[in-house]
C-alpha cells in the first residue's frame, strides 16, 4: 500500500505565496508521475501541474509562470511552489501518484490540502 501526505496548505493573501508538499511512503518500487490536482467548490477537479520521472513537467495555462512544481527523488517527495497567488486559485489540492508497486502500476491520491487565497 502507498500513502500519500500533503501538507502546507493554508490561508494567503493575493499576490502572495504558500508551498505545499506531498510525501508518498509505503511499498514504492518507483513513482513515474507526481503532481498535483486541484477541486473548487461547484467545479471538477483539474490537474495543476505534474512532474515526469524523467524531470519533464507540465502546467495548466492558467498556473503558467507562477507555479512551480519540483520533486526530490530521494525522498519520494513533491512540491509545488505558488506565487503571485489569485483569488481563483482557492481550492482544495491533492497529490496524485502513479507508482509502480511489484509488477503493477497504480494511481493513488492524498486526502488533500485546503488553499485559500483571500483578503
Amino acid at each position: 500500500q502507498v500513502q500519500l501526505v500533503e501538507s502546507g496548505g493554508g490561508l494567503v493573501q493575493p499576490g502572495g505565496s504558500l508551498r505545499i508538499s506531498c510525501a508518498a511512503s509505503g511499498t514504492i518500487r518507483s513513482i513515474n508521475i507526481m503532481g498535483w490536482y486541484r477541486q473548487a467548490p461547484g467545479k471538477q477537479r483539474e490537474l495543476v501541474a505534474r512532474i515526469i520521472s524523467g524531470g519533464s513537467t507540465n502546467y495548466a495555462d492558467s498556473v503558467k509562470g507562477r507555479f512551480t512544481i519540483s520533486r526530490d527523488v530521494a525522498e519520494n517527495t513533491v512540491y509545488l511552489q505558488m506565487n503571485s497567488l489569485k483569488p481563483e486559485d482557492t481550492a482544495v489540492y491533492y497529490c496524485n501518484a502513479l507508482v509502480t508497486v511489484g509488477i503493477g502500476a497504480y494511481d493513488f491520491w492524498g486526502q488533500g490540502t485546503q488553499v485559500t487565497v483571500s483578503s
